[in-house]
C-alpha cells in the first residue's frame, strides 16, 4: 500500500490540487440552480414553496447516502467511491438541464445529491491521508472550504450564463465542466491512495464505533441550522435580490457569491486553529452565533449591508466547517478507518436537517415574507447550536498527548504529536489509514 511518506511531494500536490478542483466543481453543481429558480418557476408554473422542495431534494439525496458512502469507502476504498460519486453528480447536472418536467427535475436533483454524498466524506479522508499527523489542518480546511469557491462561482457564473443560454444551458455547463475534472482526477489521483485497507483480523460484530460516538451525533445536530442557512442563502439570495430589492440578476449574483465564497478564507484559519487549540466548542459557538446574528439583520439593510453580512456569514461558516472536519481525525474513540463513516454520519444529520430548514425557509417565504423567513433562518441556526454542549473536547495536537500517556512513537517531530498517545491500548496514531495500512490515512 502507498503511504503519505512513499508518495513524492509532486504526486501529493497534484492529487491535492485535483481533489480541490473536484470540490470546486462539485459545489458549482450545488449552487448553479439558485439563479435559475425564477425562470424555471415560470416554465413549470411553480413558486417559492416548490423551489424549497427542489433545493431540499438535493439535500435529502446527499443526506441519505452519507453513511452508506462511509461503509462503501471502508470496504472498497475512498478513491473509487468518491470519483464515481462525483461522476454521478456531473451526469445528474446534465440530466437536470434536459428535464422535461418539474417532477423529472426533482428526480435529477435527488440523484445529484446522491452523487454528492458518495464523493464528500470519502474524499475528505483521502485528502487527509496524503499528509502526516499534525499537518492535515491546512489541506483539509482548504479542501473543505474550496466548496465556497465553487458555490460562489456557481451563483455568479449561472447568473451570467442564464441571460445568454437559459437555466438549462447554465446547468449543462456545470455538469460538463465537472465531468472533465473527473477525467483528470482519474489520471492524477494515485490508485493505491484510495485502496481499501488490508485487514489482519475480522471486524467486530455490531455497529462501528464511529456511528456510536456521541460527539459525531452532537456535531450533526448542532449544525443542522447552519447547513440549512448556508444552502438557503446560496439558493434564495438571487431571487430575493431580484424580487424584493430590485437588483438586476447580475448584481444579485455577485451578492449571492459573497454569501458563499469568503468562507474559503475561513477554512484554512479554522483548520489550523483546530490542530492548535483545544477549546473547539468555544470556537464553534462564537463563529456560529456571529453567523446567525448577521443573518438576522439582512432584512433591514441595503446593498452595502448585504455585502458585509454575506462576507461575515460565509467566513464564519467556512471556519466552523473546517474545524468540524478536522476534529474526527483526533477523536481517539473513533478508529482511523471509520473516519469517513463518522464524517458521513454527521454530514447526513446536517443535510437531512438542513433540507427541512431549507424547505421551511421556502415555505415561510411563500406563506409570509422574506423578512420573516430570514429571521426564521437565524433562529434555526442558534437553536440547533445547543447540541454543541455534548461534543467532547480534545487536546490540541501541538500540545502532545494527554497527561499519563507517553509520546506517540509514530508521530513526527514538532506539531505532529497527537492526543492519541501510545500509552493506552488501541490508541494507535491517527495517521492510521484506511488504504495505507497504518500511515498516511491513504484510504479514508
Amino acid at each position: 500500500m502507498v503511504t503519505s511518506s512513499q508518495l513524492s511531494r509532486g504526486a501529493v500536490t497534484r492529487a491535492t490540487v485535483v481533489l480541490i478542483a473536484l470540490r470546486v466543481g462539485y459545489a458549482y453543481n450545488w449552487f448553479d440552480l439558485g439563479p435559475g429558480l425564477v425562470p424555471l418557476g415560470k416554465e413549470f408554473g411553480v413558486g417559492p414553496a416548490a423551489w424549497g422542495l427542489l433545493t431540499a431534494a438535493f439535500l435529502v439525496g446527499a443526506g441519505l447516502l452519507q453513511v452508506p458512502a462511509g461503509f462503501l469507502a471502508r470496504r472498497y476504498g475512498a478513491r473509487p467511491v468518491s470519483l464515481w460519486g462525483v461522476a454521478l453528480l456531473a451526469l445528474a447536472g446534465i440530466g437536470s438541464a434536459l428535464a422535461p418536467s418539474f417532477s423529472i427535475l426533482l428526480a435529477t436533483r435527488l440523484a445529484a445529491g446522491v452523487g454528492a454524498a458518495l464523493f464528500f466524506s470519502p474524499a475528505i479522508g483521502l485528502v487527509a491521508s496524503l499528509y502526516p499527523t499534525g499537518h492535515r489542518g491546512l489541506p483539509v480546511g482548504t479542501f473543505a472550504t474550496a466548496f465556497s469557491v465553487g458555490a460562489g462561482l456557481g451563483v455568479i457564473g449561472s447568473s451570467l450564463l442564464i441571460p445568454e443560454v437559459g437555466w438549462r444551458g447554465s446547468m449543462a455547463v456545470g455538469g460538463i465542466m465537472l465531468g472533465v475534472i473527473v477525467l483528470v482526477a482519474l489520471a492524477l489521483v494515485p490508485r493505491a491512495a484510495g485502496a481499501a485497507p488490508a485487514r489482519r483480523e475480522p471486524r467486530r460484530p455490531g455497529w462501528p464505533a464511529g456511528l456510536r460516538f456521541r460527539g459525531a451525533w452532537a456535531i450533526g445536530v448542532a449544525f443542522v441550522g447552519l447547513e440549512g442557512a448556508s444552502f438557503a442563502t446560496g439558493q434564495f439570495i438571487v431571487p430575493y435580490g431580484e424580487s424584493v430589492l430590485g437588483w438586476s440578476i447580475g448584481l444579485a449574483g455577485v451578492i449571492g457569491m459573497l454569501f458563499v465564497m469568503p468562507s474559503f478564507f475561513g477554512g484554512p484559519v479554522g483548520g489550523a486553529l483546530a490542530e492548535r487549540r483545544p477549546n473547539h466548542r468555544t470556537q464553534l459557538a462564537l463563529a456560529t452565533l456571529l453567523a446567525a446574528g448577521v443573518l438576522s439583520a439582512l432584512p433591514f439593510v441595503g446593498l452595502v449591508g448585504a455585502v458585509l453580512i454575506g462576507c461575515t456569514f460565509s467566513f464564519g461558516y467556512g471556519f466552523v466547517y473546517a474545524v468540524m472536519y478536522v476534529l474526527p481525525h483526533y477523536w481517539k474513540e473513533v478508529p482511523a478507518e471509520e473516519i469517513p463513516l463518522t464524517i458521513g454520519l454527521f454530514n447526513s444529520i446536517q443535510l437531512a436537517g438542513g433540507a427541512v430548514v431549507s424547505f421551511g425557509f421556502g415555505y415561510v417565504v411563500g406563506a409570509f415574507s422574506y423578512r420573516v423567513a430570514w429571521e426564521f433562518l437565524a433562529l434555526a441556526v442558534a437553536v440547533a447550536l445547543v447540541a454543541l454542549a455534548l461534543v467532547p473536547p480534545i487536546a490540541s495536537v501541538a500540545a502532545g498527548p494527554p497527561a499519563g500517556e507517553g509520546p506517540d512513537p509514530t508521530a513526527g517531530p514538532g506539531p505532529s504529536r497527537t492526543a492519541r498517545g501510545s500509552g493506552t491500548p488501541g490508541s494507535a496514531d491517527r495517521s492510521a489509514g484506511t488504504g495505507s495500512g497504518r500511515a498516511g490515512r491513504a484510504g479514508d
